[in-house]
């Protein structure tokens, strides 16, 4: 059975593909220095490189496509998942739960007894 796209789905789709630029990390000013740090992780290192002031723009509007990225694809995977919850109680409904005996069925308490005699 194949995945249904929503209208919903579909618009967060299209507004990921319209963000132009990305970039992971972040930037930091550098005192009263004319560059910034960008800051990323790669490979489980830190890694640091030096920003000229004039590009300082440029790369902040991709880490904030990046972040933005992010944030659909989180409710893009929202969507899934529920459509996905959905389909699993439509093909796999829940079943009548078995109704308790009065007597427990070798419970610890008669485990108990049986050691105690």
């Amino acid at each position: 059975m194949s995945m249904k796209t929503t209208k919903k789905m579909r618009a967060l789709l299209e507004r990921m593909a319209r963000i132009a630029r990305m970039e992971r990390g972040k930037l930091c000013r550098m005192g009263d220095r004319p560059h910034y740090n960008h800051q990323t992780w790669q490979d489980g290192r830190n890694v640091v490189r030096y920003v000229p002031a004039g590009e300082m723009g440029f790369l902040q509007e991709a880490i904030d496509g990046y972040e933005q990225f992010k944030t659909l694809a989180e409710q893009y995977a929202t969507e899934v998942i529920k459509q996905t919850q959905r389909e699993r109680q439509q093909l796999f409904p829940k079943q009548a739960k078995p109704k308790k005996c009065s007597q427990p069925h070798n419970s610890t308490e008669q485990q108990n007894e049986k050691i105690d005699s």
